[in-house]
This record gives structure tokens, C-alpha cells and sequence, in this order.
């Protein structure tokens, strides 16, 4: 059976979920009472309802009543212990922990989940308990749930279309797509979880199953939502809100945050399928510098290598290999080198990845015991089994030359696993993976962790060979959990007009997904965008985790200078934007590696009772104070922007605008993205570089968008570190708080040092507050007044500079 008829069958159950042999649970039998929950039996049947964490629930079905060991992909968060009480009625058990209740219902057992007042969050389709259906490969499980006509429904990580998923369904199987659309299904990632919204009120469900599985959010029938997966457990967590941030802490606490990435990683990436010989690597970064395009990274795809072959360099066109990565890195340009993991089949040629991995037993056999060979790039090539500690720990140790050569990141792309020529283009469903424990599972349980694992084994490696430096890992296919070892991409995109427009929902569904560090290939991998797209697509990617410049080998140049000086004028401003914006952006990934909050966000996850913005796919905050509304149509009316509550800034200036009821109409639409903050945003900035290992000259600057008088919400941060080691697990940070007030007589800024363990580049902070129409009569810092302020009486700003380095103090504009 293919796996779409696969898919599609579990849909077509799905909707008829009583036929076709599902078994459901009936009503609930003995009832067994635990410190941090119930076992409920039903027949043969066991059903466990337990609070994992706080605000986590974790409800576990047996269906021959064995409940499996804890072994887990994904979660990470051991259970801990939390205040449960229970009570027992004629019709349910109830399950409280903190603001949430599990009620076990009896007849017919089921779950739903409500908060402390008793208003339903999650409930279960009284028709359709949990069912299970044995079949040839296993035994599929699923769940329905009711599904209320106003609730919103978001996240299944790299999904195509909407951010809304409602009226969807959706596979999880991590399949190459060259050229996906919208309707496109199922994506390189698997992530199954989502969040419901409604009302402003959010809740979270992760079903933490790595075989093939489906979502269904009321498709085959309306007013139902349902999950489940073709063979494993029926092992799923409700994760309560009721903010929708609180949801995403909760699940990135279950499955694990990104950690700090390098600083460099959050530069400008140039890329292409493929630069080579190396004479062209160097003309690119040569380019880069004479244009003064701000960059951080140069991509090498698979031509750097002898015959396709991953961990080899072809001589022939790249001589002086190690030279040209020192030469790039002293012009300020890392490396990111490609490391496919399959391995050229190439027995008795000394090539070192296949003879030590044979040495090893480190690949991937059929039931037969034979090697597993599937064509790649390469031709022939062999799988490594990443589900044994002792082969990830042999894959890692394959860096050790191109980490000694100075490569500074890893992109390991085709990790679905895609193979060349077999029917679904990926692995048989028949190949063996082995286990720690010896046991061993088909690729069926193993498809959709197996790039994750891969990314894990490549980040542990590096960690193993540079074990102060911040690994720097790329991986296409991904599983819950992936954020702890690599950033990602949505794939092989298109230059067209639709790709830059679903850029947006695609990323801001990573984040809330876990995965915040993500990008797209900006311009389009395959095809060559028109001079406006791609220069639109420049201005969009300057706002995302990961700005990565990317195409194919067979299109025409997508580098910033191609299309002359008036495209290159606004490709590069953008750039420079995002530059001077770094310590605002480095402050918003420390936040990510530390609260699991996505550095890109939908406006809901701030805003929640803002529904006008459950729908918008174009708009999104960057960071917790930043507002985007990008151009992403080739349309010549006028941009509509619609702002969210409260009142905003067009950035850079004093022109204050308050969110209406009509959007504002911008005609003619303009050059640049409309970019507004926060009134009462307080943001760190920059002066411009040339990549993030270059100092910047003068202060550190701040731009205050000062809000209402009276006003409690005005604030900003700042976090800086060395950028590149884990000196900061040591303390070895900076962290900045910053407030501001209002009032009818004064407005004041102040610093406070949270943590001053770092030493910062800056010894003097430059303060413009923006909105200040009158020309202040004292400007005064730690009550003394000082000279040398401004006041702009057009741009209705003041500024001042505030001299020391990390330190506090406050300044007063008195009116």
C-alpha cells in the first residue's frame, strides 16, 4: 500500500470512524487512584489520565491494557510532581490541577478538559469515544474531540496554506516536496501539535506519536476534530493555557528549547546551488564586501564535494580548501558546508565515511540482514542507523576534518530520508533500525524521527570536537523536539509571488511550534524571480530567524547587486535594517532559548483577544515590539494595514497612529516594508556593520516610543554575550531592563542592570525618545542636568547621550 492511500484511508475512517472494524472504548470498569492521576479500566482496555507538569496533562490509552514504558523522541520534561486532587462522582472522576480539570467521564469513558470554571477547553465527541483498529502493520489509533464553530486552530509546524488549519486535514510523514503549493500535503517536518484558540482563551495538544499519523480539523466532519496515527501508542498531552504564550512555554518546556545560537547565524547567509570552483566562492565574498552588503555566512552545496561523496572535498575545484574558509572567515564571512547523510556506497576506494561506517556496523540493513542501498545524489549510497547512541557518536566524529579546516556550521540536507527512483521517494517501509535496548523497529516507527535524530547526531558530534562553540546545525526534515539541535527551512521553494506570501504562515507555524530558529529560501529556490519579487522577498527575509539567500543551480543569480542600483540600493537597506536591529533581535533568541517564545509571532500570541488577526496570514510581530506588514503581492493599490490594539509608531519617526476599525491605506505603495513599533517600546540598536564579528563605532543606541500619559507599559530589554561559546551558562551575560513613564509634567527613561556579567562593547548609550512634540525645558540624567541634548521640533524627538557602559540610570525630560 502507498503511503497517500495509506493517508487517505485513515481520513475516509475517520469520518465514519464506527465502521470498519474500530474498537471503542466502552464505559469506564475499576477505577485506580494515583498521587498524580487515575487508571481507568475498560474491558481489556487501560486509560491513564495524569498531570505531568504543571498545567500538563498526559492521557495514555492500552488497548490490550499494557501500558508502554515513558520512551519518548520529543519529550524531555520528566513528570513532576504538582498539587492533584481527585473526586469521584456517579458519572466521572475528576482530575484538578491548578486552573484545570480532567473530567473522566464513565459512560462512555472519555475525556474532557475544562478550566476552574467549568468552561469546556477540549471535550471529547460523546459518540465517538477513543478507538483503535489492528491491522497488517500495526494497530491505528484516534481520538475525536468536539470542535466549537468559533475556535481557531494553528501550528502542525511546516504546513502549507493558511495558519488557520480549521476546515483541513493534514498527514505527518516527512516527505521531500520539490515545488510544493498550497495545497501541498504532507511537508519535509512533522510536528504534531496544535493550538486552540478561542475567545482569546488557548490550549495545546501534543500527540506524541512518530509514526504516520493524521490531523483532521473538522474536513471529513464538521463540528469534529480528530488525531490519530497508523500504528504506536495513543499517547497525547493537553497542555492549558490559557494565554497562547503560556501554551508555547509550557510545550517547549515539554520537548525542549533552541539553544543560544551563534550570533553570526542570525546575520545575512548567502547561498546557491551551488558556488563552485573556489574562484567563485571568493568572487562572491569579495562582492559582498565591495558592495558593502552586511553578511555573515557563505553556503557550499554538494559540488564542494569529490563525486557528491558527503565529508570529501574535490581537490580539483576547490585546491586550498582550508585557506579559502580562513580567508573568508578573516573577511568576517563563515562557513556553512552541506553533509547529506547518506553515505556513498563505495567499498574498497579508501573512502573513510563507508569503511569506517562498515567498521562500525553503523548502517541502516534490510530484514534479511543485507545493507540497505537507496540512490542518492552520490548513486548508491548507505543509511546510518541514528537510532543507536553509538552510530550518532561515530557520525559525529566524521566533523573532525572539516571542523579542524575551520567550516563553522552544517546543513544536512535529504534527511527525510529522500531516495532517488523508489516508490514515495524515501526509505522502504521494510528497513531495520535497531534500538539500544536490541530491539529493533521497522522505518514505519522510525520515518519521522529520523531527521531529527540525524540533526541530533551532527549537533552532539560538534559539541563533542568544539565543546565551548555554539554548534551551528541545518536540517530540512524534523520531528517535536528538533529545536534542541538545529534551525530549519521550509525547503525547495519557487520564485513566485504565492511562495513570498506563504513564507510568513509557514514560519510563524514554526515558532509556535517550538522551532522559532527558521527561514525560507529567500527569492525562491526554484526558478528566477523578477527584479520587484525579489526584492520584496530581501525586505520580508530580513524579519526572519533565518536570512538565507538560496537558489538553484540552473537559475539566474539571485544575489543582492544583480538587478542593478535601485534594487541592490533597497535589498541592501533592508539588510542594513536588520544589522542595526541586532541587539534587539540577539535579545528576542535569548528570550526564545530561554521561554520557548518564537522570535516571529502572529499578532494572536500577543494580542489574544484581537481575533481580527486569527486569520492574517501577511502580518506578524517581530519580537514582542515590533510590527511588520509586509508587500507580498505584485499588485499596484494601495497596502492596506490594519495595526493591532493600542497605539504605534511608523518606525524611526514620531508619527503615532492608534489601531481603527478601517486599515490604513498606503498609495503609493512603499519602497520599503511598513515597519511599526510599540508605543511604549524601548528598542537597543546599533550602529551598522559589516557582519556581527565587527565592533560597532559610537553608543548604543535606543530609540523610546513614548506612550500615553499615565501609561504602565513602557519597557524594553537588552542581552549580550561573546556571541559564539557557552560562557553565559557561567554567568558571563549581560542582561538590561529598561522602563520609561509619562506624566503631564516629564517623561523619564531608566536602565536597571539585571545581571552584569559581561562586559559590552558600548561606554555610552544614545537616547532618542520619539513623540515629544515641545522643546523640553531640562533634560537631566540621575537628577543632574546635562548639555549637549537636542530637540527636533519637526521630528518631534529629543535626544541625549547617557555615558558609562553597563550601568543604571535615568534620565528625566522635563517639560
Amino acid at each position: 500500500m502507498s503511503w497517500a492511500l495509506a493517508v487517505a484511508l485513515v481520513f475516509a475512517v475517520a469520518g465514519s470512524a464506527h465502521a470498519g472494524g474500530w474498537r471503542h472504548l466502552g464505559d469506564a470498569g475499576r477505577i485506580e487512584r494515583r498521587p498524580d492521576g487515575v487508571v481507568v479500566q475498560s474491558g481489556p482496555a487501560r486509560l491513564q489520565v495524569s498531570v505531568h507538569a504543571d498545567g500538563v496533562f498526559r492521557v495514555r490509552l492500552a488497548p490490550e491494557g499494557t501500558l508502554d514504558g515513558d520512551a519518548s523522541w520529543a519529550v524531555v520534561q520528566g513528570a513532576q510532581a504538582a498539587p492533584v486532587t481527585i473526586e469521584e462522582t456517579r458519572d466521572a472522576v475528576r482530575v484538578r490541577a491548578g486552573d484545570t480539570v480532567a473530567i473522566v467521564h464513565r459512560a462512555p469513558l472519555r475525556v474532557d478538559f475544562v478550566d476552574a470554571d467549568g468552561r469546556a477547553l477540549l471535550a471529547e465527541d460523546a459518540s465517538l469515544p477513543m478507538a483503535w483498529l489492528p491491522g497488517e502493520h500495526g494497530t491505528r489509533v484516534r481520538v475525536w474531540k468536539s470542535m466549537p464553530a468559533d475556535e481557531h486552530y494553528y501550528g502542525l509546524g511546516d504546513k502549507a496554506g493558511p495558519l488557520d488549519r480549521r476546515g483541513r486535514a493534514f498527514a505527518m510523514w516527512n516527505s521531500e516536496s520539490y515545488g510544493w503549493q498550497g495545497t501541498t500535503d504532507p511537508l519535509y517536518k512533522s510536528i504534531p501539535f496544535f493550538i486552540g484558540l478561542r475567545g482569546g482563551a488557548a490550549y495545546g495538544v501534543f500527540f506524541d506519536n512518530a509514526h504516520r499519523s493524521s490531523f483532521d480539523f473538522g474536513k471529513e466532519s464538521d463540528g469534529t476534530l480528530s488525531f490519530g496515527a497508523e500504528d504506536g501508542p495513543l499517547d497525547y498531552y493537553f497542555i492549558a493555557g490559557p494565554q497562547p504564550a503560556q501554551v508555547i512555554e509550557r510545550y517547549t518546556a515539554l520537548t525542549g528549547r533552541t539553544p543560544l545560537p551563534p550570533l553570526w547565524s542570525l546575520g545575512f547567509q548567502q547561498s546557491r546551488y551551488t558556488y563552485h570552483p573556489e574562484s567563485k566562492v571568493r568572487e562572491i565574498a569579495r562582492t559582498l564586501r565591495e558592495h558593502r552588503i552586511p553578511s555573515d555566512a557563505i553556503y557550499l552545496d554538494i559540488d564542494y564535494q569529490k563525486g557528491y561523496a558527503p565529508f570529501t572535498v574535490d581537490r580539483a575545484q576547490f585546491p586550498t580548501f582550508e585557506k579559502m574558509i580562513a580567508d573568508l572567515r578573516e573577511a568576517g564571512l563563515r562557513t556553512v558546508l552541506i553533509t547529506d547523510l547518506h553515505i556513498k556506497h563505495d567499498p574498497d576506494n579508501g573512502y573513510a565515511a563507508f569503511d569506517s561506517g562498515m567498521r562500525n556496523d553503523a548502517f541502516i540493513r534490510n530484514p534479511d540482514g543485507s545493507l540497505y542501498i537507496g540512490e542518492v545524489w552520490p548513486g548508491d549510497s548507505v543509511f546510518p542507523d541514528f537510532t543507536l547512541a553509538r552510530v550518532r557518536d561515530w557520525w559525529g566524529g566524521l566533523y573532525r576534518d572539516l571542523a579542524a579546516m575551520g567550516a563553522a556550521g552544517y546543513w544536512n540536507d535529504m534527511n527525510e530520508p529522500s531516495v532517488f527512483n523508489v516508490p514515495g521517494n524515501t526509505m522502504s517501509l521494510d528497513a531495520v533500525h535497531r534500538m539500544d535496548d536490541g530491539t529493533t523497529r521497522d522505518h514505519r516507527a522510525i520515518h519521522n524521527v529520523y531527521g531529527m535524530l540525524n540533526a541530533r547526531a551532527t549537533y552532539e558530534g560538534l559539541l563533542k570536537l568544539q565543546p565551548t562553540q555554539r554548534p551551528f546545525v541545518l536540517t530540512r526534515a524534523a520531528y517535536a523536539g528538533a529545536q534542541r539541535y538545529a534551525a530549519t527551512w521550509t525547503g525547495d521553494n519557487t520564485a513566485s509571488w504565492f511562495h513570498l506570501a506563504q513564507s510568513t504562515p509557514n514560519l510563524l507555524s514554526l515558532g509556535l511550534s517550538g522551532m522559532a530558529m527558521s527561514g525560507d529560501d529567500v527569492g525562491g529556490f526554484i526558478g528566477s524571480p523578477p527584479p520587484e519579487l525579489l526584492t520584496r522577498w530581501f525586505q520580508l527575509g530580513a524579519f526572519n530567524p533565518v536570512f538565507r539567500n538560496h537558489a538553484a543551480t540552473d537559475t539566474r543569480p539571485h544575489e543582492a547587486w544583480v538587478d542593478g542600483p535601485k534594487h541592490e540600493a533597497l535589498r541592501r537597506e533592508a539588510i542594513e535594517l536588520r544589522y542595526r536591529l541586532m541587539p534587539y533581535l540577539y535579545t528576542a533568541a535569548e528570550e526564545n532559548a530561554r521561554t520557548g517564545l518564537p522570535i516571529m509571532r502572529p499578532v494572536f500570541l500577543a494580542y489574544p483577544k484581537a481575533e481580527s488577526f486569527y486569520g492574517n496570514d501577511r502580518d506578524f510581530l517581530f519580537g514582542g515590539d515590533l510590527f511588520v506588514a509586509p508587500v507580498v503581492d505584485e499588485r499596484l493599490d494601495a497596502h492596506p494595514v490594519s495595526l493591532p490594539p493600542g497605539a504605534w509608531y511608523a518606525f524611526g519617526t514620531s508619527q503615532r497612529l492608534v489601531a481603527a476599525k478601517e486599515p490604513i491605506k498606503l498609495d503609493p505603495r512603499p519602497s520599503p516594508t511598513p515597519l511599526y513599533a510599540r508605543a511604549g517600546a524601548i528598542v537597543p540598536m546599533q550602529a551598522l556593520v559589516q557582519h556581527t564579528g565587527e565592533t560597532p563605532k559610537g553608543p548604543l543606541e535606543l530609540q523610546v516610543y513614548l506612550p500615553d500619559a499615565g501609561s504602565q507599559d513602557c519597557r524594553g530589554a537588552l542581552y549580550q554575550d561573546d556571541g559564539e561559546t557557552f560562557g553565559y551558562r557561567d554567568g558571563r551575560f549581560l542582561r538590561v531592563a529598561y522602563a520609561c513613564s509619562v506624566d503631564e509634567s516629564a517623561a523619564s527613561v531608566g536602565a536597571q542592570v539585571a545581571h552584569d556579567g559581561y562586559a559590552p562593547w558600548w561606554n555610552a548609550t544614545r537616547v532618542t525618545l520619539f513623540g515629544v512634540s515641545r522643546r523640553p525645558s531640562s533634560v537631566r540624567v540621575d537628577g543632574k542636568a546635562i548639555p549637549g541634548w537636542k530637540h527636533d521640533a519637526s521630528a518631534k524627538t529629543v535626544t541625549l547621550d547617557v555615558q558609562g557602559g553597563a550601568r543604571d540610570w535615568k534620565v528625566e525630560v522635563v517639560r
